[in-house]
Protein backbone atom coordinates (compact mmCIF):
# COMPACT_ATOMS: atom_id res chain seq x y z
CA UNK A 1 0.00 0.00 0.00
CA UNK A 2 1.36 3.32 -1.08
CA UNK A 3 0.75 5.73 2.43
CA UNK A 4 -1.29 5.16 5.70
CA UNK A 5 -4.07 3.10 5.63
CA UNK A 6 -7.09 5.79 5.75
CA UNK A 7 -9.42 4.60 8.95
CA UNK A 8 -12.45 5.34 9.77
CA UNK A 9 -13.92 4.46 13.23
CA UNK A 10 -17.61 3.72 14.39
CA UNK A 11 -17.64 4.22 18.23
CA UNK A 12 -14.83 5.71 18.97
CA UNK A 13 -15.52 7.01 22.24
CA UNK A 14 -16.01 3.57 23.58
CA UNK A 15 -13.46 0.89 24.79
CA UNK A 16 -12.57 -0.45 21.24
CA UNK A 17 -12.72 3.23 20.19
CA UNK A 18 -10.40 4.50 22.16
CA UNK A 19 -8.01 1.40 21.92
CA UNK A 20 -7.89 1.48 18.49
CA UNK A 21 -6.83 5.24 18.63
CA UNK A 22 -4.13 3.90 20.81
CA UNK A 23 -2.72 1.55 18.51
CA UNK A 24 -3.06 3.80 15.32
CA UNK A 25 -1.18 6.44 17.53
CA UNK A 26 1.95 3.85 17.92
CA UNK A 27 2.02 3.80 14.28
CA UNK A 28 1.65 7.36 13.00
CA UNK A 29 3.50 6.52 9.81
CA UNK A 30 1.14 3.37 8.90
CA UNK A 31 -2.20 4.70 9.77
CA UNK A 32 -4.44 7.94 9.39
CA UNK A 33 -7.66 9.09 10.89
CA UNK A 34 -9.97 9.98 8.66
CA UNK A 35 -13.50 9.90 10.08
CA UNK A 36 -14.88 9.33 14.05
CA UNK A 37 -18.30 8.58 15.08
CA UNK A 38 -19.52 8.73 18.57
CA UNK A 39 -22.47 8.61 20.68
CA UNK A 40 -22.82 10.92 23.65
CA UNK A 41 -19.15 11.39 25.19
CA UNK A 42 -18.48 14.35 22.89
CA UNK A 43 -15.77 15.65 24.86
CA UNK A 44 -13.73 13.09 24.01
CA UNK A 45 -14.68 12.95 20.77
CA UNK A 46 -13.39 16.77 20.86
CA UNK A 47 -10.27 15.59 22.08
CA UNK A 48 -10.20 12.83 19.68
CA UNK A 49 -10.36 15.38 16.59
CA UNK A 50 -7.86 17.57 18.04
CA UNK A 51 -5.52 14.89 18.43
CA UNK A 52 -5.87 12.82 14.86
CA UNK A 53 -7.65 15.93 12.63
CA UNK A 54 -10.03 13.78 10.81
CA UNK A 55 -11.86 15.43 7.75
CA UNK A 56 -15.05 14.18 9.13
CA UNK A 57 -16.59 13.18 13.45
CA UNK A 58 -20.43 12.60 14.03
CA UNK A 59 -22.41 12.27 17.43
CA UNK A 60 -25.40 11.43 18.47
CA UNK A 61 -27.77 14.64 17.95
CA UNK A 62 -27.45 18.50 17.28
CA UNK A 63 -27.91 19.63 20.99
CA UNK A 64 -24.29 17.43 21.48
CA UNK A 65 -22.91 18.79 18.04
CA UNK A 66 -23.30 22.52 19.49
CA UNK A 67 -21.30 21.79 22.63
CA UNK A 68 -18.06 21.27 20.29
CA UNK A 69 -18.52 22.85 16.78
CA UNK A 70 -16.99 25.94 17.61
CA UNK A 71 -14.12 24.24 18.93
CA UNK A 72 -13.29 21.46 16.13
CA UNK A 73 -10.21 21.99 14.26
CA UNK A 74 -10.52 23.70 10.86
CA UNK A 75 -11.45 21.31 8.21
CA UNK A 76 -13.44 18.90 10.35
CA UNK A 77 -16.60 18.75 9.24
CA UNK A 78 -19.53 17.76 12.33
CA UNK A 79 -22.48 15.70 11.56
CA UNK A 80 -24.97 14.04 13.77
CA UNK A 81 -27.17 10.55 13.78
CA UNK A 82 -27.91 8.33 12.09
CA UNK A 83 -26.74 10.40 8.82
CA UNK A 84 -23.54 11.12 10.47
CA UNK A 85 -22.50 7.84 11.29
CA UNK A 86 -23.52 6.61 7.60
CA UNK A 87 -20.91 9.15 6.40
CA UNK A 88 -18.31 8.00 8.61
CA UNK A 89 -18.89 4.65 7.41
CA UNK A 90 -19.14 5.57 3.62
CA UNK A 91 -16.29 8.17 3.62
CA UNK A 92 -14.62 8.17 0.50
CA UNK A 93 -11.29 8.06 1.44
CA UNK A 94 -11.46 5.56 4.30
CA UNK A 95 -9.85 2.24 3.25
CA UNK A 96 -10.56 0.41 6.52
CA UNK A 97 -13.88 1.39 8.72
CA UNK A 98 -13.61 -0.19 12.43
CA UNK A 99 -17.36 -0.88 13.71
CA UNK A 100 -16.57 -0.50 17.00
CA UNK A 101 -20.51 0.61 18.21
CA UNK A 102 -22.52 -1.06 20.78
CA UNK A 103 -25.98 -2.65 19.83
CA UNK A 104 -27.85 -2.32 17.44
CA UNK A 105 -27.56 0.80 16.88
CA UNK A 106 -24.50 -0.11 14.92
CA UNK A 107 -26.11 -2.35 11.91
CA UNK A 108 -27.32 0.38 9.51
CA UNK A 109 -23.27 2.06 9.04
CA UNK A 110 -21.49 -1.36 9.24
CA UNK A 111 -24.06 -2.50 6.45
CA UNK A 112 -23.61 1.01 4.61
CA UNK A 113 -20.08 0.32 5.32
CA UNK A 114 -19.88 -2.96 3.16
CA UNK A 115 -22.22 -1.94 0.55
CA UNK A 116 -19.42 0.94 -0.10
CA UNK A 117 -16.91 -1.98 -0.17
CA UNK A 118 -15.03 -1.02 2.39
CA UNK A 119 -12.95 -3.16 4.48
CA UNK A 120 -14.59 -4.20 7.32
CA UNK A 121 -12.65 -4.33 11.01
CA UNK A 122 -15.36 -5.98 12.86
CA UNK A 123 -15.99 -5.26 16.60
CA UNK A 124 -20.04 -4.75 16.82
CA UNK A 125 -21.19 -8.21 17.28
CA UNK A 126 -25.10 -7.43 16.76
CA UNK A 127 -24.48 -6.49 12.74
CA UNK A 128 -24.35 -10.44 12.10
CA UNK A 129 -26.12 -11.55 14.75
CA UNK A 130 -29.39 -9.35 13.45
CA UNK A 131 -28.49 -9.73 10.18
CA UNK A 132 -25.52 -12.19 9.28
CA UNK A 133 -26.66 -13.88 6.28
CA UNK A 134 -27.73 -10.32 4.77
CA UNK A 135 -24.36 -8.87 5.39
CA UNK A 136 -22.29 -11.41 4.48
CA UNK A 137 -24.37 -11.98 1.25
CA UNK A 138 -23.25 -8.32 0.71
CA UNK A 139 -19.87 -8.70 0.96
CA UNK A 140 -19.19 -11.78 -0.66
CA UNK A 141 -20.89 -10.17 -3.87
CA UNK A 142 -18.58 -6.85 -3.48
CA UNK A 143 -15.35 -8.65 -2.46
CA UNK A 144 -15.44 -6.98 0.93
CA UNK A 145 -12.72 -8.60 3.67
CA UNK A 146 -14.85 -8.69 6.99
CA UNK A 147 -11.82 -8.73 9.74
CA UNK A 148 -13.00 -9.46 13.14
CA UNK A 149 -11.60 -7.79 16.11
CA UNK A 150 -13.38 -9.54 19.15
CA UNK A 151 -11.05 -11.23 20.93
CA UNK A 152 -12.51 -14.60 20.49
CA UNK A 153 -12.90 -14.48 16.77
CA UNK A 154 -10.16 -13.14 15.52
CA UNK A 155 -8.77 -16.00 17.12
CA UNK A 156 -10.42 -18.27 15.26
CA UNK A 157 -9.80 -16.34 12.18
CA UNK A 158 -6.34 -16.84 13.03
CA UNK A 159 -5.98 -20.32 13.94
CA UNK A 160 -7.90 -21.14 10.53
CA UNK A 161 -4.87 -20.21 8.75
CA UNK A 162 -3.43 -23.84 9.68
CA UNK A 163 -5.62 -25.09 7.46
CA UNK A 164 -9.31 -25.19 5.25
CA UNK A 165 -12.64 -24.71 6.40
CA UNK A 166 -13.80 -27.95 5.31
CA UNK A 167 -11.41 -29.30 7.49
CA UNK A 168 -13.42 -28.15 10.72
CA UNK A 169 -14.48 -30.58 13.22
CA UNK A 170 -14.98 -28.00 15.92
CA UNK A 171 -14.61 -24.15 16.61
CA UNK A 172 -14.64 -23.68 20.46
CA UNK A 173 -14.98 -20.25 21.81
CA UNK A 174 -13.97 -19.26 25.38
CA UNK A 175 -15.98 -17.27 27.87
CA UNK A 176 -14.32 -16.32 31.32
CA UNK A 177 -17.17 -17.48 32.85
CA UNK A 178 -17.57 -13.87 34.41
CA UNK A 179 -18.28 -12.22 38.08
CA UNK A 180 -20.48 -15.04 39.29
CA UNK A 181 -19.19 -18.00 37.88
CA UNK A 182 -19.15 -19.75 40.89
CA UNK A 183 -21.97 -17.82 42.69
CA UNK A 184 -24.72 -20.03 43.30
CA UNK A 185 -27.87 -19.34 40.95
CA UNK A 186 -29.89 -18.32 44.07
CA UNK A 187 -27.88 -15.58 44.98
CA UNK A 188 -28.51 -14.03 41.53
CA UNK A 189 -31.31 -12.02 42.52
CA UNK A 190 -29.24 -9.72 44.33
CA UNK A 191 -26.84 -8.98 42.16
CA UNK A 192 -26.44 -5.14 42.05
CA UNK A 193 -25.17 -3.73 39.11
CA UNK A 194 -22.17 -2.51 40.51
CA UNK A 195 -21.54 -5.66 41.24
CA UNK A 196 -22.22 -7.32 37.53
CA UNK A 197 -20.03 -4.54 35.80
CA UNK A 198 -16.77 -6.12 37.97
CA UNK A 199 -15.32 -8.28 35.19
CA UNK A 200 -12.65 -10.41 36.35
CA UNK A 201 -10.02 -10.30 33.36
CA UNK A 202 -11.19 -7.80 30.55
CA UNK A 203 -12.12 -3.90 30.90
CA UNK A 204 -15.15 -3.55 28.06
CA UNK A 205 -18.06 -1.24 28.48
CA UNK A 206 -21.40 -1.72 30.43
CA UNK A 207 -22.98 -3.51 27.81
CA UNK A 208 -20.50 -5.81 27.12
CA UNK A 209 -19.69 -6.42 30.99
CA UNK A 210 -22.90 -7.54 31.56
CA UNK A 211 -23.29 -9.79 29.00
CA UNK A 212 -20.57 -11.23 30.26
CA UNK A 213 -21.71 -11.61 33.66
CA UNK A 214 -24.90 -13.44 31.99
CA UNK A 215 -23.01 -15.34 29.26
CA UNK A 216 -25.18 -13.87 26.81
CA UNK A 217 -21.99 -12.26 24.99
CA UNK A 218 -21.15 -15.66 24.37
CA UNK A 219 -24.46 -16.53 22.89
CA UNK A 220 -23.84 -13.46 20.45
CA UNK A 221 -20.41 -14.36 19.46
CA UNK A 222 -22.06 -18.20 18.62
CA UNK A 223 -24.26 -16.48 16.58
CA UNK A 224 -21.43 -14.26 15.19
CA UNK A 225 -18.84 -17.45 14.20
CA UNK A 226 -21.87 -19.02 12.43
CA UNK A 227 -22.02 -16.26 10.52
CA UNK A 228 -18.82 -15.15 10.05
CA UNK A 229 -16.87 -18.54 9.44
CA UNK A 230 -20.44 -19.84 7.69
CA UNK A 231 -20.14 -23.21 10.13
CA UNK A 232 -23.17 -24.98 11.72
CA UNK A 233 -24.31 -24.15 14.81
CA UNK A 234 -23.50 -28.33 16.22
CA UNK A 235 -19.65 -27.42 15.70
CA UNK A 236 -19.41 -24.10 17.68
CA UNK A 237 -19.16 -25.22 21.41
CA UNK A 238 -18.43 -22.76 24.38
CA UNK A 239 -16.24 -23.58 27.29
CA UNK A 240 -15.60 -21.75 30.46
CA UNK A 241 -11.48 -20.38 30.95
CA UNK A 242 -11.42 -18.25 33.45
CA UNK A 243 -8.30 -17.06 33.07
CA UNK A 244 -9.28 -15.60 29.65
CA UNK A 245 -5.54 -16.48 28.30
CA UNK A 246 -6.53 -19.21 25.18
CA UNK A 247 -8.65 -16.87 23.34
CA UNK A 248 -10.17 -19.30 21.46
CA UNK A 249 -9.73 -22.82 19.54
CA UNK A 250 -10.28 -24.47 15.93
CA UNK A 251 -10.18 -28.87 16.20
CA UNK A 252 -9.58 -29.89 12.58
CA UNK A 253 -11.14 -33.15 11.41
CA UNK A 254 -7.46 -35.05 11.60
CA UNK A 255 -7.36 -34.56 15.69
CA UNK A 256 -5.47 -31.21 15.80
CA UNK A 257 -6.44 -28.38 17.70
CA UNK A 258 -4.42 -24.67 17.03
CA UNK A 259 -5.04 -22.02 19.65
CA UNK A 260 -4.51 -18.74 19.88
CA UNK A 261 -3.12 -17.62 23.06
CA UNK A 262 -1.88 -13.76 24.95
CA UNK A 263 -2.83 -11.93 27.55
CA UNK A 264 -6.79 -10.11 27.84
CA UNK A 265 -5.45 -7.20 26.08
CA UNK A 266 -7.96 -5.65 23.38
CA UNK A 267 -5.10 -3.98 21.50
CA UNK A 268 -3.69 -7.20 20.05
CA UNK A 269 -6.57 -8.53 17.76
CA UNK A 270 -7.24 -4.62 16.84
CA UNK A 271 -3.59 -4.18 15.48
CA UNK A 272 -4.08 -7.92 13.35
CA UNK A 273 -7.30 -6.63 11.69
CA UNK A 274 -5.58 -3.06 11.08
CA UNK A 275 -2.49 -4.24 9.59
CA UNK A 276 -3.56 -7.50 8.36
CA UNK A 277 -2.00 -9.58 6.80
CA UNK A 278 0.88 -8.78 8.06
CA UNK A 279 2.16 -8.11 12.57
CA UNK A 280 2.48 -4.83 14.16
CA UNK A 281 5.24 -4.63 16.89
CA UNK A 282 3.26 -3.71 19.77
CA UNK A 283 5.47 -3.98 22.31
CA UNK A 284 3.34 -4.74 25.04
CA UNK A 285 3.75 -7.21 28.20
CA UNK A 286 4.53 -10.94 26.82
CA UNK A 287 2.38 -13.26 27.70
CA UNK A 288 4.46 -15.41 30.83
CA UNK A 289 3.09 -19.06 30.65
CA UNK A 290 4.27 -19.91 33.93
CA UNK A 291 3.28 -17.28 35.81
CA UNK A 292 -0.49 -17.93 34.27
CA UNK A 293 -0.45 -21.68 34.29
CA UNK A 294 -2.89 -23.72 35.40
CA UNK A 295 -4.84 -22.57 32.43
CA UNK A 296 -8.10 -24.81 32.94
CA UNK A 297 -11.36 -25.37 31.12
CA UNK A 298 -15.07 -26.25 32.28
CA UNK A 299 -18.36 -27.03 30.78
CA UNK A 300 -20.52 -23.68 31.04
CA UNK A 301 -23.84 -23.91 33.09
CA UNK A 302 -27.14 -23.66 31.22
CA UNK A 303 -28.85 -23.90 33.68
CA UNK A 304 -27.70 -21.48 36.18
CA UNK A 305 -26.86 -19.14 32.71
CA UNK A 306 -29.51 -19.29 30.33
CA UNK A 307 -28.94 -16.78 28.22
CA UNK A 308 -26.35 -19.36 26.42
CA UNK A 309 -29.04 -21.91 25.54
CA UNK A 310 -31.35 -18.87 24.32
CA UNK A 311 -28.49 -17.97 21.70
CA UNK A 312 -28.46 -21.45 20.48
CA UNK A 313 -32.48 -21.68 19.96
CA UNK A 314 -32.31 -18.38 18.27
CA UNK A 315 -29.71 -18.98 16.12
CA UNK A 316 -32.12 -22.98 15.08
CA UNK A 317 -35.17 -20.84 15.03
CA UNK A 318 -33.38 -18.41 12.46
CA UNK A 319 -34.79 -16.03 10.44
CA UNK A 320 -35.35 -12.52 12.44
CA UNK A 321 -35.17 -15.02 15.74
CA UNK A 322 -31.59 -13.85 16.84
CA UNK A 323 -32.37 -10.20 16.08
CA UNK A 324 -35.22 -10.28 18.12
CA UNK A 325 -33.02 -12.14 21.14
CA UNK A 326 -30.50 -8.85 20.92
CA UNK A 327 -33.24 -6.43 21.18
CA UNK A 328 -35.09 -8.08 24.08
CA UNK A 329 -31.23 -8.50 25.58
CA UNK A 330 -30.38 -5.05 25.01
CA UNK A 331 -33.22 -3.50 26.77
CA UNK A 332 -32.76 -6.64 29.42
CA UNK A 333 -29.41 -4.71 30.48
CA UNK A 334 -30.39 -1.71 29.96
CA UNK A 335 -33.44 -2.01 32.87
CA UNK A 336 -30.85 -3.85 34.70
CA UNK A 337 -28.64 -1.00 34.59
CA UNK A 338 -31.30 1.05 35.29
CA UNK A 339 -32.95 -0.51 38.93
CA UNK A 340 -36.07 -1.63 36.71
CA UNK A 341 -35.21 -5.23 36.54
CA UNK A 342 -32.94 -8.19 38.62
CA UNK A 343 -30.01 -9.81 37.58
CA UNK A 344 -31.68 -13.16 37.60
CA UNK A 345 -34.61 -11.51 35.42
CA UNK A 346 -32.73 -10.94 32.11
CA UNK A 347 -32.96 -14.34 30.90
CA UNK A 348 -36.68 -14.50 32.06
CA UNK A 349 -37.21 -11.75 29.91
CA UNK A 350 -35.42 -12.35 26.85
CA UNK A 351 -37.21 -15.97 27.17
CA UNK A 352 -40.75 -14.05 26.90
CA UNK A 353 -39.83 -12.23 24.20
CA UNK A 354 -38.69 -14.62 22.15
CA UNK A 355 -41.75 -16.53 22.96
CA UNK A 356 -43.87 -13.95 21.91
CA UNK A 357 -42.87 -11.85 19.00
CA UNK A 358 -43.16 -14.00 15.53
CA UNK A 359 -40.32 -14.94 13.73
CA UNK A 360 -40.06 -13.66 9.79
CA UNK A 361 -37.31 -14.62 7.53
CA UNK A 362 -34.97 -11.41 7.58
CA UNK A 363 -34.83 -11.01 3.99
CA UNK A 364 -34.37 -7.74 4.43
CA UNK A 365 -32.62 -4.97 6.48
CA UNK A 366 -36.11 -3.57 6.89
CA UNK A 367 -37.23 -6.48 7.91
CA UNK A 368 -35.03 -7.09 10.71
CA UNK A 369 -35.48 -3.89 12.22
CA UNK A 370 -38.98 -4.20 12.21
CA UNK A 371 -38.57 -7.40 14.34
CA UNK A 372 -35.63 -5.55 16.45
CA UNK A 373 -38.67 -2.63 16.92
CA UNK A 374 -40.97 -4.84 17.70
CA UNK A 375 -39.39 -6.96 20.18
CA UNK A 376 -38.50 -3.68 22.12
CA UNK A 377 -42.12 -2.96 22.53
CA UNK A 378 -42.33 -6.45 23.68
CA UNK A 379 -39.75 -6.46 26.59
CA UNK A 380 -41.08 -3.03 27.65
CA UNK A 381 -44.71 -4.46 28.46
CA UNK A 382 -42.91 -7.30 30.24
CA UNK A 383 -40.67 -5.48 32.22
CA UNK A 384 -43.90 -3.73 33.50
CA UNK A 385 -45.26 -6.62 34.50
CA UNK A 386 -42.58 -8.00 36.49
CA UNK A 387 -42.00 -7.53 39.90
CA UNK A 388 -38.40 -6.27 41.24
Amino acid sequence: MNGPRKIAILGSTGSIGRNTLDVISRFPERFEVVALAAGENVSLLLEQAKRFRPRLVSCKNEALAERIRAELPPGTELLTGKEGAVAVATHPEADLVVSAMVGAVGLLPTYEAVRAGKTLALANKETLVMAGRLVMNEARSRGVKILPVDSEHSAIFQCLSAGRISEVARLILTASGGPFRTRPAEEFRHVTPEEALKHPNWQMGAKITIDSATLMNKGLEVIEAHFLFDVPAEKIEVKVHPQSIVHSLVEFVDGSVIAQLGPPDMRIPIAYALSYPERLPLRLPRLDLVAVSPLTFEEPDLEKFPCLRLAYEALAKGGTAPAVLNAANEVAVEAFLAGRLRFDQIPVLVERVLASVPVSPGDSLEEVIEADILARIHAEKIIDQLEV
